[in-house]
């Protein structure tokens, strides 16, 4: 349900002096100054009896401070009725002073009460507050009716100016809260995103050299169960250390490509099929340097798609197809097929899945599955 315009308070931040400048929060303190000082010096020369009378003006006057705090607290808590009571008896004081004697005290009083409600209560409330406390002060006034109402008028205005500008304060607090608020939780976002980024590579890196090192250490366990010739076996332990080694090297390179210091991809599938056995690479369109995301998913799925040719199509041919177009690079790696090897039931299978997923969060695409010869992947990245 939308809030009655005439019974809406002004916003907390509106009422507070929070955000408020050095020299606006000097100018407030100098304007209260300045009513207390107009009231003691009317305390203490309007009264025409000194002695204890002035010093119940002065009385008086801590009493309108006291209760001036008072509604100041109670308007800044949206309660209305204990701001109401305290402006009331502001009034009262006022009018007090006013039979009392100290014509200076009571007028400051009343113009107060009337600027401070158009300003800091809801406008249904205010208008009548105003209302009481311009009339008493216009009852008092020794000007014409002219004057007089000439003055409320302004008094009236510089209230309904003060509420205005509180008003536009306290949005500007409220929208400098929220874009805070945003910038925190875009940095935690980008946070989350750059750990989510660093995982992947850990991943990425670390499954694919253990998994080729697996596949060697698994043949070179199985030729020993066959008692194959030491060279054999020597073979596949040799490989598995290279394996390693390059598998330092690929940590190392996530670890640049992290910093944003990345080889060119061209490069890095030409040294990746260097290293396989019966693997080419045909590279087309223009070349041109791609997003560091982009590049590195291209490099993640050539790395999975060779490490599932070793595994499921032992001595098959693979052929890689890298592809830059227009608006998107596409790589394409197939394999001649082959009986399945002795390795084909290791490893968890998740490798495809998360080079799917790292694709789709880039927007792109990866499909995989039987070819005409043998098995094959497709990655589309846009860029």
């Amino acid at each position: 349900m939308k809030e009655n315009a005439w019974t809406r308070w002004p916003s907390r931040e509106a009422l507070s002096h929070a955000g408020l400048s050095r020299a606006r929060c000097l100018l407030a303190w100098t304007v209260r100054a300045l009513v207390l000082s107009l009231l003691l010096w009317g305390a203490f020369t309007d009264s025409r009896v000194g002695g204890w009378n002035a010093a119940a003006g002065a009385g008086g006057v801590l009493l309108a401070a006291l209760l001036a705090w008072l509604f100041f607290r109670s308007t800044l808590q949206h309660r209305l009725w204990p701001s109401l009571a305290a402006l009331a008896l502001l009034q009262g004081v006022a009018l007090t002073a006013q039979l009392s004697g100290f014509e200076v005290a009571a007028p400051v009083l009343w113009c107060g009460c009337a600027v401070s409600a158009l300003e800091r209560l809801p406008p249904a409330v205010a208008l009548a507050a105003a209302g009481v406390a311009l009339g008493s002060f216009g009852a008092v006034s020794n000007e014409d009716v002219l004057t007089s109402v000439a003055t409320g008028i302004g008094l009236a205005l510089a209230g309904y100016t003060l509420r205005l500008d509180a008003e536009a304060r306290g949005s500007a607090q409220r929208l400098l809260a929220q874009e805070r608020a945003a910038r925190v939780a875009e940095a935690e976002t980008a946070a989350l995103a750059e750990r989510a980024r660093i995982a992947r590579e850990i991943h990425d890196v670390l499954a694919h050299s253990l998994s080729a090192q697996l596949v060697h250490l698994e043949a070179a366990r199985l030729l020993i169960e066959r008692e194959a010739e030491r060279e054999q076996v020597l073979e596949r332990v040799v490989a598995a250390r290279q394996m390693a080694r390059s598998g330092l090297a690929e940590t190392r390179q996530a670890l640049s490509a992290l910093r944003g210091e990345l080889t060119p991809l061209e490069d890095f599938l030409n040294h990746l099929v260097g290293t396989a056995d019966g693997a080419e690479i045909t590279i087309t369109g223009e070349r041109r340097v791609l997003p560091a995301e982009a590049s590195q998913t291209v490099r993640r799925a050539a790395q999975e798609a060779l490490t599932n040719a070793r595994k499921h199509a032992p001595g098959a041919k693979v052929r890689l197809c890298l592809d830059y177009r227009p608006h998107e690079v596409t790589l394409d790696v197939r394999d001649s097929g082959g009986p399945p090897g002795d390795l084909t039931g290791t490893g968890a299978g998740y490798g495809l899945l998360g080079m799917r997923e790292r694709a789709e969060l880039l927007g792109g695409s990866l499909e995989a599955g039987p070819g005409v010869e043998g098995f094959v992947v497709t990655l589309k990245v846009p860029v």
